[in-house]
Parts: structure tokens; C-alpha cells; sequence
């Protein structure tokens, strides 16, 4: 307790909020002080990685202590641990932002703790104004959550527990870790100047630094086009205009790119499009810097000034311990928002859920265990299934995707669906039936679910089965673990009479979603068997591809099935194109802070997830008697009305069926 107190002593009373934004200055510093890369690769035995029990520490903080105490089992609360540093333009910005603090606080989920550290000997100034932030913007919101987040003014250096092992071990030079900066040099300059930067949203802005040195050119705020720039990156003022506009200007101008650098007293900001702007994404590079004086002089006074970017790998900003207590990655920030904590903290709750479910009893039938799955044979298990698993009326699928090693970037890139096919009689109309459908997360290694799937039991209609879990060829390995999971449902109520499946007729897949897309369709004639008591419609639906539309991954698509010309099942992709429609799935499950654009809504799907079937019962709709027949008719449609893209299509997955019971 001696340090803390030291460390608080040590702090003049009269600091002030602007006096520890100020402390932003540039870094002036020789070559030889630029760090080397840090190795990818885990080293033998130099510290814990993802997935290892997390052991007890403890911690001084501004109100006391924080211990962190796991028992033998679930410690039933997450813990993120984030480690700042004012040499981070990306944490100037998650911490000035009040978009960013406000979704800490208002969205954090309850059963997670935070703890806030800082890299810097300024720890004790740091942790207090980030206190300052996170107390103003809860005070009209979720005062509660303060009392989840704890601010340690003992410098990550100076812990003397397995933190800071962690931190350094794991490090990154991702997106939000890492230090971006601005190298600028002049002749006359006997240094270069060396500032912090924060790139523009990548997922608008298409450009990207190249390692090579540009000339600087002045182009004022950048809000009309200037002279021509002949390749020069652009040095432009914040305000005025969009920072859409300001690049668009400069593009127009022949610039390389652009440096935004702010007013003073200003903090940098993200550089996002708004509204409109976002459907016209530019190809050049983008980024805001501080304004820095000897720049802006040298500038005024003619001389030649160039710029080149670069990254000096940093320690980890954020770690975490999951409900089970095991350390675990935070994953990609794909912009400064505390969002991308509460999403992650949202997935540990969804996995201690999981875990609570899968220790439910159940006949479980292991099918593969840590199988790598890759190429055209993908992962294949056959396997005996007991005489009993016909007693049971649920199936779940317990499946896992798993990365070749512990870290997330020993994972595939992209995202690719993949699919199980189960064959338990070559002559049987059921072999090949897909049975369930997931898509892989982009460079994560966390994704583990289950799906129910118990209206395709009678698919399984013999004592041995052959699965087959594959994805495209040329995807990187995924680890897959499956187990078949058979119970008997709780049914309660009027519903107590047990209803099982007995038949499944296939009705119609997916294809190339263009003009034609309708027209490979014809009514299916379906009679019902006897005995059927009720009769379900179900349909596994994903669409992929993009036309100038964004169809059929991006756009909203519905799909129709048209009973007896008078009752139309429609299943709708209302969220597909939306800016955060896969965030809305993180606690269903869809693996978070992802590479890429995980986050917008898609057709039917989200990155990291299983794809949910689509189940109703449409036994009220049939025709129920032996001997006379029901029409059914598919059609899918864009806006109302059939597809019809100008340039190439995209496609639509699609396994449905109807299933009877008895």
C-alpha cells in the first residue's frame, strides 16, 4: 500500500482535464529506438496463452483494492482488463469519444468486471481521468456499473503479478494495439518527428499506406479540390466539411492520401462516412494525426516535408478471463468503441450459458474430436448409433470450430459456410441430407454451438452413419469437434402427448440468385401419410455473393412458400445490410470482434454462428386426408419482386423440407 500511496501523493491537485489531454505531444525519437517486431510464435514456456486458467492476483486501486479470487470451478463473472498508454492515437479516441464511454456504461453486461490499468509512468494521472470520463458519461445512465469498473494507479510495469507477463507475451500490431505513427522528416531537421495516428475506418476507405516515403502538401481543410497534388499526401485541417468530403477532394486532387491533423486542444477522432456517404467507398489511404507545429512551419515556409507510416508492435491493450476463468483474446476492434468489450463480454456469457445446457443429461454420440477439416474430403467420422437413440425426440448438434493453435492468428481468414451431410444408407432417398449449416468467424478461434435439428431424426435411418463436415477446398484448416446430443423434450400443458418425426420430404434448394432464379422452380405436389398428427415446415436459407445490390450476402432477400395457393410462409433477411445486425447475434452466439466487417447484417447468417432453422407449423394449412394432394411453391424475391441483377449474382443456400410427425 506504500506505492499507491506514493503514486497518489505524487499527483499535483491542481491537475486539470485539458492539462492530461495535453499530454498527447509527439515522440521524438532516433532509428535506432525503433522497436523490432515482435515475434508471432508462442516461445516455450514464456508465458500463459488463450484458453489457461487465469490465477488469483490482486491489486491496489483509487478506492481500494481489486482481488481477483477463482474457485475450483466457474468464477460466474468475466473480467476485462485493459492496459492504456497515451502513445496510442486509437485510445485517445476510444477514451475521449462519448459515443465510445457511453456504450461502456450503458451496455457492459452484468455479470462482467473491468479493470483499468496504464502502461505509462503517468499512471496515476491517466487512471484518474479515465475515471473522470467513464463518471461523467454514467451520469445520467447506469450509475450501477461503476461500481463493476476499477482504476488501478499502479503502473503495468510495476505490478508484480502474471498482468503484465500476459500483456507483453501476447502483444499485437492489430488494428487497435500497437502504434500507429507518422514519421516526418525535413532537411535541417537532425530528428524526425514521430507522432501518433489513427487510420480512417477501413471498411470505407479502401486505401491502404504503402511502406514507401511521400511528399506532404498543404491542402488547407480539404474542403474543395486543389491544385492537382501530383501524388503528395494531402495535409488537412478538421472542420468545415465531412471527412468523407475531405478525402473525396483529395483523391480528386491526385493525393496518395490524406493526413487530417486536428485543432489544438481537439482530440484525434474516428474518421467515419456518414449516411449516405458510406455507399461510396474511396481508395485512398486516410488518417489524424495532432497538429504539429515544426510540420505546419515547415510547411508555411516552402520547405519540402515528407511523411511515411509505420507500426511499432506494442503490449496487448486488452485481455480478458472468461466465467470459467480462462484466459481468452479480446479478438479485433474494428473501431475506438467500448462497444467491442461489451461484445466480447456478451459472448463470455452466452459460453458459460452453452456450458450449462451441454452438462444437461442426453445420450451423447461423439462424432469428431478435434478432427482438422480442410480441402475436398473435409472432416468424415462413421459411427454406430445405439438401438436406443429412436426412444429420444430431440438432436442437438454440439459443435465446435477451433484454430490450429491457441492464438486467434493461427486462424483462417474469411469467413466460409460449412456443412454436415449425414449418409446412413447409400440407397436411401435421406443419404447426403444436409444437417446443419455454420459459418466459420474471420481470424477467431472462439465458436462453439448448439443446434437443434431434431425435426431431421429420421434422416438418421440406419445403425451406422457416415458425417461429413466440409467447407470450400481452399479455406485454411478449422479444428472441428461435433457430438450428437439425444433427449427427450420437457413438455408440459395441453402438449403432453409425444409427437415424433417419422418422414421428411425434401422440397427445394437454392441456386444462382438472377432473373432466372424463379424459374427453375415448379409446384411440388405433396400428399400426406396417414397417421400424420402434424406437419412442419422446415428450412435451412443463406445467401451469399454480391451484386451491384449487395445480393444476395448484403441485401434483404424473402423467400415463399406458398401453400395451396392461400397460405404464404414467409421467411424475411430484415436485417441484412445493417450497419450492427450481427452484433445483435453475439448473444446467440455469433463469435465477436472478428477481422473484417463482421458486424453488418447478412442473409440469413452472421460470421462465427450456426445458421438457425427455420420451423412452422403449417398443419392447419394442409389438406390432412390420405387422399388428397397439397401444392407447394417457392419463390424468393429481392424488394417485392423477382431478382434481377445487372452484373454478376450472388447465390442463396438452401436445404428445406416437410417433415411429418406421428
Amino acid at each position: 500500500m506504500a506505492l499507491l500511496l506514493w503514486l497518489l501523493l505524487a499527483v499535483p491537485a491542481h491537475v486539470t482535464d485539458a492539462q492530461l489531454r495535453a499530454k498527447r505531444s509527439r515522440l521524438i525519437l532516433t532509428e535506432a529506438s525503433h522497436l523490432h517486431p515482435a515475434t508471432s510464435g508462442p516461445q516455450p514456456g514464456a508465458g500463459p496463452e488463450p484458453g489457461d486458467r487465469a490465477t488469483a492476483f490482486q491489486v491496489p486501486t483509487l478506492d481500494g483494492k481489486f482481488s481477483y479470487q477463482p474457485d475450483d470451478g466457474a468464477v460466474n463473472e468475466s473480467l476485462v482488463i485493459h492496459a492504456f498508454t497515451n502513445k496510442s492515437g486509437f485510445l485517445e479516441c476510444l477514451w475521449s469519444s462519448e459515443s465510445s464511454l457511453k456504450s461502456l456504461v450503458e451496455g457492459l453486461p452484468n455479470r462482467t468486471q473491468v479493470l483499468f490499468l496504464s502502461l505509462d509512468d503517468s499512471a496515476v494521472s491517466d487512471v484518474l481521468w479515465m475515471r473522470e470520463q467513464l463518471h461523467r458519461a454514467a451520469a445520467n445512465s447506469r450509475k450501477e456499473v461503476l461500481t463493476r469498473l476499477h482504476f488501478s494507479p499502479v503502473p503495468v510495469f510495476a505490478l508484480g503479478n502474471w498482468i503484465p507477463k500476459v500483456l507483453y507475451y501476447w502483444g499485437c500490431l492489430g488494428h487497435n494495439c500497437g502504434l500507429s505513427q507518422a514519421v516526418f522528416t525535413s532537411d535541417g531537421w537532425t530528428m524526425p518527428i514521430i507522432v501518433k495516428r489513427l487510420d480512417a475506418r477501413y471498411d470505407w476507405l479502401m486505401g491502404h499506406w504503402s511502406p514507401k516515403t511521400y511528399q506532404l502538401a498543404d491542402a488547407g481543410d480539404g474542403c474543395e479540390p486543389s491544385p492537382p497534388l501530383g501524388g503528395a499526401v494531402a495535409w488537412v485541417s478538421e472542420g468545415n466539411c465531412s471527412f468523407f468530403n475531405k478525402v473525396k477532394n483529395m483523391a480528386k486532387s491526385n493525393a496518395s492520401g490524406v493526413l487530417v491533423y486536428s485543432l489544438p486542444g481537439n482530440p484525434i477522432q474516428d474518421m467515419n462516412c456518414e449516411g449516405q456517404e458510406c455507399f461510396f467507398p474511396l481508395a485512398i489511404p486516410a488518417a489524424m494525426v495532432h497538429q504539429e507545429s515544426s510540420v505546419a512551419q515547415a510547411l508555411r515556409s516552402g520547405k519540402l516535408v515528407n511523411v511515411s507510416f509505420q507500426t511499432t508492435p506494442s503490449p496487448n491493450f486488452f485481455i480478458s478471463i472468461d466465467q470459467q476463468g480462462a484466459l481468452a483474446e479480446t479478438g479485433w476492434f474494428l473501431y475506438p468503441s467500448f462497444s467491442f468489450i461489451n461484445w466480447q463480454a456478451q459472448w463470455f456469457e452466452f459460453a458459460a450459458g452453452l456450458q450449462n445446457k451441454i452438462q444437461s443429461p442426453a445420450k451423447i454420440i461423439p462424432v469428431f474430436d478435434k478432427i482438422t477439416m480442410q480441402g475436398d474430403k473435409g472432416a468424415v467420422a462413421t459411427v454406430e448409433l445405439p438401438a436406443d437413440v429412436w426412444n429420444f425426440d430431440t438432436l442437438e448438434l454440439d459443435a465446435s470450430l477451433s484454430c490450429p493453435g491457441r492464438r486467434d492468428s493461427s486462424c483462417a481468414e474469411w469467413d466460409h459456410t460449412v456443412q454436415l451431410f449425414v449418409c446412413c444408407d447409400q440407397l436411401s432417398p435421406y443419404c447426403n441430407t444436409e444437417l446443419g449449416r455454420w459459418i466459420t468467424a474471420f481470424r477467431r478461434g472462439t465458436g462453439h454451438w448448439l443446434t437443434d435439428v431434431s425435426p431431421l431424426i429420421p434422416v438418421l435411418d440406419s445403425s451406422k452413419c457416415t458425417f461429413t463436415m466440409k467447407t470450400v477446398p481452399w479455406a485454411m484448416p478449422w479444428v472441428a469437434s461435433l457430438n450428437l446430443r439425444f433427449s427427450v423434450s420437457n413438455r408440459t400443458g395441453e402438449d403432453v402427448a409425444e409427437l415424433h418425426p417419422f418422414k421428411v420430404t425434401p422440397l427445394f434448394s437454392g441456386g444462382t440468385f438472377d432473373k432466372n432464379y424463379n424459374k427453375r422452380y415448379q409446384p411440388t405436389k405433396i400428399l400426406i401419410p396417414s397417421s400424420t398428427k402434424k406437419v412442419e415446415l422446415y428450412a435451412v436459407i443463406t445467401g451469399h455473393g454480391s451484386d451491384e445490390n449487395g445480393c444476395g450476402e448484403f441485401c434483404v432477400t424473402s423467400h415463399h412458400f406458398l401453400i395451396n395457393g392461400v397460405h404464404n410462409n414467409t421467411h424475411t433477411f430484415d436485417t441484412a445490410g445493417t450497419a450492427l445486425g450481427c452484433t445483435m447475434r453475439v448473444k446467440d452466439g455469433a463469435v465477436p470482434n472478428e477481422h473484417g466487417t463482421w458486424l453488418y447484417g447478412r442473409g440469413g447468417w452472421c460470421d462465427g454462428l450456426q445458421v438457425d432453422p427455420w420451423r412452422v407449423d403449417v398443419t392447419k394449412q394442409l389438406n390432412m386426408s390420405d387422399f388428397e394432394s397439397n401444392t407447394i411453391v417457392y419463390f424468393g424475391w429481392f424488394n417485392g419482386q423477382d431478382p434481377n441483377p445487372a452484373q454478376k449474382p450472388g447465390y442463396i443456400i438452401m436445404s428445406s423440407f416437410l417433415i411429418f410427425y406421428k
